[in-house]
This record gives C-alpha cells, sequence and structure tokens, in this order.
C-alpha cells in the first residue's frame, strides 16, 4: 500500500464495508493489496479496541503492568477472533460447498466485515460505552453475513447459520477477556 492510493483504497473499502454494501464483497479481487487492506482493517479494530480500553484502565488508575497486560490480551483477542472467526466459517462452509472458497480467500471478506470495530473506541464514552459495543458486534456480524453470503455464493439464511455458529464463540471470548482484565486490575 502506497501514498494516497492505499489510503484512498482503505478509506474506500471502510465506507463500502461499513455499508454492507453485498456488490462490494462479491466484486474485490483477492490480490495481495485486498489482503493487506484487510489486515490493516483487522489491525485498525485491535488498535481501536486497545486504545478505548487503555483510556478507561488509565481513568481507573490501574497499574501501568496491568494495563500492558491487558492490551496485549485485548489486541490478540481481536485478532485471533478474527482467524478463529474465519475458520468456522470456512469450515462450515467447505462442509455445504467443498472446494468452493479457501481459508486465506475468505480471510480478506472478513477482514473487511471487521469495519465496524474501526469504530471500537467509542466505547470508553461513560454510560453509553456497553451499548456501543453491542451495537458494533452486532453490525460486524451483519457485515460479516453479508461477507460469507457473498463469498461463498450462499442464500442468505445459509450466511446466517454459518455465521451465528463463531459468533457467540467470540463474543464469549471478549467478555472471558474483559473479566480478566478486571480481576487484574483488582489484584495488581
Amino acid at each position: 500500500m502506497k501514498g494516497e492510493d492505499s489510503i484512498a483504497g482503505l478509506g474506500a473499502t471502510l465506507w463500502n464495508a461499513l455499508s454492507l454494501n453485498g456488490n462490494f464483497y462479491e466484486k474485490t479481487p483477492y490480490t495481495g493489496r485486498t489482503k493487506r487492506i484487510a489486515l490493516t482493517i483487522v489491525m485498525l479494530a485491535a488498535l481501536s479496541r486497545v486504545l478505548g480500553s487503555a483510556v478507561i484502565l488509565l481513568i481507573n488508575r490501574t497499574e501501568l503492568s496491568v494495563i500492558f497486560l491487558g492490551l496485549f490480551i485485548e489486541g490478540l483477542a481481536v485478532a485471533g477472533g478474527y482467524y478463529f472467526w474465519t475458520f468456522t466459517i470456512f469450515k462450515i462452509g467447505e462442509w455445504l460447498k467443498p472446494g468452493h472458497v479457501n481459508y486465506g480467500e475468505l480471510l480478506v471478506p472478513i477482514g473487511f466485515a471487521y469495519a465496524p470495530q474501526v469504530l471500537n473506541f467509542l466505547t470508553l464514552i461513560p454510560l453509553l460505552g456497553e451499548g456501543i459495543e453491542r451495537i458494533l458486534a452486532v453490525w460486524s456480524l451483519l457485515a460479516v453475513i453479508v461477507a460469507v453470503r457473498q463469498g461463498l455464493d450462499i442464500q442468505t439464511r445459509w450466511a446466517v447459520l454459518i455465521c451465528f455458529v463463531g459468533w457467540p464463540l467470540i463474543q464469549i471470548a471478549i467478555g472471558f477477556v474483559e473479566v480478566i482484565e478486571e480481576l487484574l486490575s483488582r489484584w495488581l
């Protein structure tokens, strides 16, 4: 990704992904550039989550060692969730349509579908953070459903079923990370 072209590419990709544009997911080629943009979106989502958590931890006067550990776990959880969710979608898609798509090809549209998570830093807004987090989670789920529907060329109901298999596990993992951070901040 070089210069203005990559920024425009990233900006346009974010906009299309956020607007749940089905044609965008279907017509985006699987290239090295699109793989980099998808990975950039996932990294921005992880960074956004980490920044929001950092502010909250700093406001709560958490020890520096706990902050660094918690932020590392947060970033790892977002990236790990991306690969895990993509893998579950790939496996179920492989079962429904063998040989139709490979794991690497699914990383691009699902990476694009992480675009709502780029706004995760907004969860630090007092009294609204939890609601914003839920809205972003559902928005991401809808984006992944569109990506899977277009990427696997299947009906919407099958895409919903496929995505619902991994989504609760991702949400449980996010809740688990939040509990660990809370416990660490109290113990250390």
